[in-house]
């Protein structure tokens, strides 16, 4: 059970909720008492009759716009049942789950002014495993991810669609199927649901955590290639990397060296080897990857931040007797991350790719021509390389940064955005991308390795290799690589091919 307090849920924790654990989640009694304390003061100033921005006004450009005390409901359910103009199919079951969990840890901060009603009918859904139905596109990431959290809140209204045991069906049968009543919005409460981050930064947690698995796994790769076109590991000498000390590249050399710890390969061309030097993909490995290392640094203290963070407006300040508009709404930050996350993938994945192409290229790697094992007569790995350079090149067009981008929206009110939810897309198909190459050169690593035996690769190379050998086989004749690829996929987003990974120096 996960307490959700606003103050301190993980990305870890999202990942439990929303992945295939499915973790239950309550509300902290601390939260519980400071959502009543914003609900009691809110309404206290609504009894006033004091013109509040989303309560008994309309939005955006309508803001000016007066609504009589007898419409504030209508008000809500209206904003919810127009703002629900998503299209395309759903997110899945496990990013539409980190919104609610998202939505809910905001809301239970007690500064949005709903009641706790509203957290509850989140956390139900979440624990009994009703996923609302969310089309894939409808935010530009400013003013809140409105649409996407629209069709969440006409769930919980009882109105519009819901995955309920991996079935689309009608929200109000399946939510009484499970005990649950239609929530009635009442003052502030649809606003309260719709605006905010949540979509762009359950997606990108989500995708952040597997972009750190497969990170992860990159070193140990990379040592597998180097090993089976005989490299040299001077380059990871420890002296090297404190002479430039930046941690990620410090961090990266240091999982190298105890991944080719004790191995008889180097041994074996430690004397009288003509290389002086490797190719920059296998020396340059600590540059390149722990350069990825400490921009995931960076967009990991971002989702940190966000995930306990309060992104709805106007907000409300009980202690200072304030109820004030901001915009914190605004996912510029999160969107940068993002952008920033793919990029450093994509550079790690170019890097990739290159050390395939000498493993499988014999005129640079002493190793039968794509590591067939009847060159000519069968093409091994050959198209394994083309499939990563297909990857490689639809990588390259989804680094163009989503955040450096801006349309106006809601007639010019809205007039910088993020575009927050489109950089979350991009980030998740970028990291399927990254694993699948990771996966295409541990293929082709370990293949090379086979041509190395009797002699034994480092410690670490050593016990990746193995486990991948209980899924993927050596070849002995062609076969179709596209299945081992996605054997070796669900390794690394298992996190089961990382072996002995030394103390964290690079803020991750």
């Amino acid at each position: 059970m996960i307490q959700v307090d606003g103050n301190t849920l993980s990305l870890d924790d999202v990942e439990a909720v929303a992945g295939a654990r499915r973790t239950s989640v309550s509300l902290a009694s601390s939260s519980r008492e400071a959502i009543i304390a914003a609900r009691d003061y809110l309404e206290a100033r609504i009894a006033t009759g004091e013109k509040i921005y989303g309560v008994n006004t309309g939005f955006g450009r309508m803001a000016d716009t007066l609504i009589s005390s007898d419409q504030t409901e209508a008000l809500q359910r209206n904003l919810v049942r127009s703002h629900a103009a998503g299209v395309g199919e759903s997110l899945g079951e496990a990013e539409v789950r980190a919104m609610m969990l998202l939505r809910a840890n905001a809301l239970a901060r007690g500064n949005s002014g709903c009641r706790v009603e509203v957290v509850e009918r989140l956390l139900a859904f979440l624990n009994h495993g009703l996923h609302p139905w969310v089309p894939q596109a409808g935010s530009v990431g400013a003013s809140g991810d409105l649409a996407p959290l629209a069709h969440v809140a006409l769930a919980l209204m009882g109105e519009g669609d819901l995955i309920a045991d991996g079935q689309r069906r009608s929200a109000a049968p399946a939510m009484k199927k499970a005990g649950i009543p239609p929530l009635r919005l009442q003052e502030k409460e649809g606003l309260a649901l719709i605006n905010g981050t949540q979509a762009t930064t359950g997606l990108g947690v989500l995708a952040f955590q597997r972009a750190m698995r497969a990170l992860e796994v990159v070193e140990v790769a990379g040592a597998m290639s180097l090993e089976a076109l005989l490299g040299t590991p001077d380059a990871f000498r420890e002296e090297i990397h404190a002479a430039r000390p930046h941690a990620g590249q410090a961090e990266s050399a240091a999982r190298l060296r105890t991944h080719l710890a004790n191995s008889e390969i180097r041994e074996s061309h430690r004397t009288g080897d003509p290389r002086v030097q490797d190719a920059y993909s296998l020396r340059c490995m600590p540059q390149v990857h722990g350069a990825a290392r400490q921009a995931l640094g960076y967009v990991r203290g971002v989702l940190e931040v966000e995930v306990n963070s309060t992104t709805d407006n106007p907000l409300v300040f009980p202690e200072a007797e304030l109820i004030v508009s901001g915009g914190n709404f605004h996912a510029q930050i999160v969107a940068q991350a993002l952008d920033l996350m793919v990029l450093a993938l994509t550079d790690v994945a170019a890097i990739s790719e290159r050390r395939v192409e000498r493993l499988l290229n014999p005129d640079l790697s002493g190793l039968p021509a794509f590591l067939a094992c009847t060159p000519g007569l069968e093409s091994g790995y050959m198209i394994a390389q083309v499939t990563a350079a297909d990857l490689i090149a639809e990588m390259r067009t989804l680094v163009h940064p989503a955040s450096a981008d801006t349309i106006s929206t809601s007639a010019a009110r809205e007039d910088h955005v993020s575009m927050g939810f489109w950089a979350a897309r991009k980030a998740r198909r970028t990291v399927e991308c990254f694993e699948a190459i990771v996966a295409i050169e541990l293929l082709c690593g370990a293949e090379g390795l086979e041509h190395r035996k009797p002699l034994r690769p480092g410690r670490g190379v050593e016990r990746a290799y193995q486990r991948l050998r209980q899924d993927v086989l050596p070849l002995t004749e062609d076969r179709p690589p596209g299945v081992d690829i996605e054997r070796i996929i669900g390794l690394i987003r298992d996190g089961q091919l990382d072996p002995d990974p030394p103390q964290s120096t690079s803020g991750e």
